[in-house]
C-alpha cells in the first residue's frame, strides 16, 4: 500500500516526465514530417496522406467534409464562385501562402488561395475550415492535362444541417453583397485552343467550353451616346422594366430574358450602346463568336456556361455562318452542317426549352443588313425590341461637340447652325463627326473641318447623285428606244403579214373564175 503523502512526492515527477515524453514525441513527429517533406515526392506524399488519412477517419474523427467542385456538370458551381469572392476577405496573418496577379487595367493587386491553403471561418459559433485544392489528369486522344480545382470545407459533423442550411446561404448572399460594393463589369470571350479533332468530350474537359474574363473599362454611357434623347430614355426604361419584373415573368410563364436587334450602318455606334448598356446595368458581356462553334450541342454548352444578369452579343449576325435548318439543307452537304451550329440551335436556347436555363438575361444581336436575316429571329419573343442607329443627327452632333469641345448647348458655337443644316441633308456617321472632332482641341479648327468634311460629303453624294440620275436617264431612253424598235418590228411585221395575205388572196381570184367558166 502507498500513502498519499508518497503519491505527492511522485506527481512532480511524474509531470516532468509527461512533459518531457510528450516533447520528445512532439520533436519526433516534426523531425519525421521535415524528412518526408524533403525525401517523398508531392505527389506520392499527397496520396500517402490522403490513404492514411481515409483508412482512419472512420475510426477517430468527428469531423465531416464538403467537396465544392468549380463546375457543375455543364456549368459552373454557384457555391464554388461564391466561396471563391467570399474567402478573399478571410485570408488573415496565419495564411502561409497566396496566389497574387494584377492585369494592367487593374488598379490593384489581387489576392486569392492558392493550392492546399486554408482559411478558418466562424459562424454562430460553429468553426469551418475550407482548403483549397485541385487534381491534374489526362484527357483526350493526345493526353492534355487539365486541371479540376475544387474547395474542401470541413467542420463538425453535427453541425452538417446548420452548414447546408445557414451557413452556405449566407457564403451565397454575402459574395453576392461584396460583388455588388466593388461591381466590375466584365468582357467575357472563349477560352480557345487549336485542334480540329472537334472531340466535344475532351473540349469540355479542358474547359474549352467555358470563358476567360477581362475588364471591361469602356468609357460610354447614354449620357455620352450621340443618340436621340427620346430613343435613349425608351431604351433605359425598357431594361428598367425587364430588371424589375422577375415576378412578372414567372408569372405569365415566360423566360426572364429579354432580346434586343441593333441595326444600321457601320459606324452609327452599337458596339458603343451595348457597352453603355452593360455599364448601365452592372452587366458582364459575353461576346460570341458563331465562327468558332462547331455544332448545336457544342453551342448549347458554352450558352449554358454564362451566368445571370448578363449581356449575350453576337454581333454582325447576318454574317456568321449558321445553317438556316431546312433553308440550306439543299445547298450544304450532311458532314459539313454537322460541323456547325444551326439557325435552329441558336432559335431553341433563345426562346426554346433551353431559354430557361438562367435569369435575368439580355441577348443582343447587331446588324448591318437586317433585310438578310431569317425572318425566324425577328419576331418578337426572340428579338423583342428593334433599336434603328442611323446617321448623326442635330442633336446627336450637340452631344458630340459638347464631349470633344466642352461647347454647351446653351452657348453655341457660331458654326453649330451651319454644322446642324449640312448633317440634316448629309449621311454621316457619329463615328465620323467624332474622328474629325478629335483632330484639335482648337473648336474653330476643328469644327470648321468638320464643315468641310459635310461639304465634300454633300458634294460627293450630289455627283453620286447626277451619276445615277443620267444612268437612269441613259437606261429609260435605252429602254424606250428598245421598246420603239421592237414596235416597230411588229409593225413591219404585220404590214408583210397582211401583205402576204393580200397576195394569196389575189392569187386565188382568176383560179376560181377558170373553173366556173369550164364548168
Amino acid at each position: 500500500m502507498f500513502s498519499l503523502n508518497d503519491l505527492k512526492g511522485q506527481m512532480p515527477t511524474t509531470a516532468s516526465t509527461l512533459f518531457s515524453a510528450y516533447a520528445s514525441f512532439a520533436t519526433c513527429m516534426m523531425l519525421l514530417r521535415s524528412m518526408a517533406k524533403e525525401l517523398i515526392p508531392e505527389p506520392f506524399r499527397t496520396y500517402l496522406f490522403s490513404a492514411i488519412n481515409y483508412l482512419l477517419t472512420p475510426f477517430f474523427s468527428t469531423k465531416f467534409t464538403l467537396i465544392v467542385d468549380e463546375h457543375s456538370g455543364m456549368i459552373r458551381n454557384q457555391v464554388y464562385d461564391a466561396a471563391d469572392v467570399y474567402l478573399r476577405t478571410k485570408i488573415g496573418p496565419s495564411t502561409e501562402r497566396l496566389r497574387v496577379s494584377k492585369t494592367p487595367r487593374k488598379k490593384a493587386i489581387s489576392v486569392a488561395m492558392t493550392k492546399d491553403e486554408e482559411v478558418a471561418d466562424t459562424f454562430d459559433n460553429v468553426k469551418l475550415r475550407w482548403r483549397f485544392s485541385s487534381e491534374s489528369k489526362k484527357v483526350g486522344n493526345k493526353n492534355k492535362i487539365v486541371e479540376k480545382r475544387f474547395f474542401e470545407l470541413t467542420f463538425s459533423k453535427k453541425h452538417k444541417d446548420k452548414v447546408l442550411n445557414s451557413y452556405l446561404p449566407f457564403v451565397l448572399a454575402r459574395a453576392e453583397a461584396i460583388k455588388d460594393e466593388q461591381k466590375v463589369v466584365k468582357l467575357y470571350t472563349r477560352h480557345l485552343w487549336p485542334s480540329s479533332s472537334h472531340d466535344e468530350e475532351e473540349e469540355e474537359e479542358e474547359g474549352n467550353s467555358y470563358w476567360g474574363p477581362v475588364k471591361l473599362e469602356h468609357p460610354s454611357t447614354f449620357e455620352t451616346m450621340a443618340m436621340e434623347p427620346e430613343l435613349k430614355r425608351a431604351i433605359v426604361e425598357d431594361m428598367d422594366r425587364f430588371v424589375r419584373r422577375r415576378e412578372f415573368y414567372k408569372k405569365v410563364g415566360k423566360a426572364w430574358k429579354r432580346g434586343y436587334l441593333l441595326y444600321g450602318p457601320p459606324g452609327t455606334g452599337k458596339s458603343s450602346l451595348i457597352a453603355a448598356m452593360a455599364n448601365y446595368l452592372k452587366f458582364n458581356v459575353y461576346d460570341l463568336e458563331l465562327a468558332s462553334i462547331y455544332s448545336d450541342s457544342h453551342l448549347r454548352r458554352v450558352l449554358l456556361s454564362t451566368t445571370n444578369r448578363s449581356i449575350l452579343v453576337i454581333e454582325d449576325i447576318d454574317c456568321c455562318r449558321v445553317v438556316a435548318g431546312n433553308r440550306a439543307a439543299d445547298s450544304i452537304s450532311k458532314s459539313d452542317s454537322e460541323d456547325r451550329a444551326t439557325l435552329s440551335g441558336l432559335l431553341n436556347f433563345i426562346d426554346g426549352l433551353w431559354s430557361s436555363c438562367g435569369d435575368e438575361r439580355i441577348i443582343v444581336f447587331t446588324t448591318n443588313h437586317r433585310d438578310r436575316l431569317d425572318p425566324a429571329l425577328l419576331r418578337p419573343g426572340r428579338m423583342d425590341v428593334h433599336i434603328h442607329l442611323s446617321y448623326c443627327t442635330a442633336s446627336g452632333f450637340r452631344i458630340l461637340a459638347s464631349n470633344y469641345l466642352g461647347i454647351a448647348v446653351d452657348n453655341r458655337h457660331r458654326l453649330c447652325g451651319e454644322i446642324e443644316g449640312l448633317i440634316a441633308s448629309t449621311e454621316v456617321t457619329p463615328a465620323e463627326v467624332a474622328e474629325e472632332l478629335m483632330k484639335s482641341d482648337d473648336a474653330d479648327f476643328a469644327l470648321q473641318g468638320l464643315v468641310n468634311l459635310l461639304k465634300w460629303k454633300n458634294a460627293v453624294a450630289e455627283r453620286k447623285k447626277l451619276a445615277n440620275q443620267e444612268a437612269t436617264a441613259q437606261e429609260t431612253k435605252k429602254i424606250a428606244n428598245q421598246e420603239a424598235t421592237e414596235q416597230e418590228t411588229k409593225i413591219i411585221a404585220n404590214q408583210e403579214a397582211t401583205g402576204q395575205e393580200m397576195d394569196n388572196k389575189v392569187a386565188e381570184v382568176p383560179s376560181t373564175g377558170t373553173t366556173h367558166s369550164a364548168a
